[in-house]
């Protein structure tokens, strides 16, 4: 099975089987492994050398922006685990390189709290205003989705997969599959957001059965994370927010509120579901209020007499 097609194929469905990578995983797996077969169409395996492997890096780097390049080649390096686990290769070429470069910092966006509370007032301003029973509907289903992205801070991939079994309003625990097939449970801890999940999952029930799923749409289907990025980008229209919202700033916002709050990291790790401290320290970089509270407070120059 030296044939490079071949064994990309095998692979594929050796994470979706054996691995049971998630279907977003194994999408991007699919698309970086083709982009680089069509580089190298007519090499078979042994033929693949590190010089090759560089080859096809320097022009990743020509195309795209360095997060990219790195999940490309992390793409690529599991692939050849994969061949030399299988002793399809006698040797890796990934063993001979070296491969080190520098990602830009970008610190997370997050939304100012009045314009969440604006936002979120957008909505219930809908709902209460709502003409038709079509309207109001789609209003009540549209606040439990922000209330609930904001009060946890889930990813929107883990609350468009969240199962009608996972929601527990009766003890408040959402139980949350993230990344890498991990469960983790979040308390909910707002009356009100527990409130309108309970109204909306009342009013929804036909959907949510028919689908399985939490949140749906009034067709019966799942709701998808195109369709809360409309949603999103429709009320941000509405109440005339002169910002672009996306659904993972309201886990930035979330984050660095709690931590703001003085709440320890590791428990922000915790509900995050990150798995590890270094991913959730980025937080530590936004808290703004806090570091000027510090400075304010803490600083030795506020004592001084001049």
């Amino acid at each position: 099975m030296n044939d490079l097609h071949t064994c990309i194929k095998n692979y594929l469905e050796y994470c979706q089987h054996q691995k049971r990578l998630d279907a977003k995983t194994l999408k991007a797996y699919r698309i970086d492994l083709a982009q680089f077969y069509n580089h190298l169409p007519s090499v078979n395996l042994p033929e693949i050398t590190t010089g090759l492997l560089e080859d096809f890096i320097q022009e990743l780097h020509q195309k795209y922006k360095p997060k990219t390049v790195k999940r490309k080649i992390a793409s690529l390096k599991a692939l050849f685990h994969y061949c030399e686990y299988k002793e399809l290769i006698q040797r890796n070429p990934f063993n001979k390189m070296q491969i080190k470069f520098r990602e830009p910092s970008l610190l997370p966006k997050t939304i100012p709290l009045h314009i969440v509370e604006t936002f979120l007032a957008t909505i219930y301003k809908q709902l209460s205003d709502a003409k038709t029973n079509y309207q109001k509907r789609n209003a009540l289903r549209d606040a439990a989705v922000i209330e609930l992205l904001f009060a946890t801070g889930i990813r929107i991939s883990e609350l468009c997969s969240l199962s009608v079994n996972a929601v527990n309003l009766y003890d408040r625990i959402i139980l949350i599959y993230g990344k890498g097939s991990k469960e983790r449970k979040v308390q909910i801890g707002s009356d009100a957001v527990a409130n309108i999940l309970e109204k909306y999952k009342n009013d929804f029930n036909t959907e949510i059965q028919n689908c399985g799923h939490f949140f749906a749409n009034q067709n019966g289907r799942e709701l998808s994370d195109q369709s809360v990025r409309r949603m999103i980008n429709k009320y941000t229209a509405l109440a005339a927010i002169d910002m672009h919202i996306t659904p993972h700033m309201f886990r930035h916002t979330f984050a660095t509120s709690l931590l703001e709050a003085d709440v320890d990291i590791r428990y922000i790790q915790e509900i995050l579901g990150h798995s590890s401290i270094n991913v959730t320290e980025i937080y530590t970089h936004v808290a703004m209020s806090k570091q000027r509270d510090i400075l304010t407070r803490k600083h030795p120059r506020k004592d001084f007499h001049i």
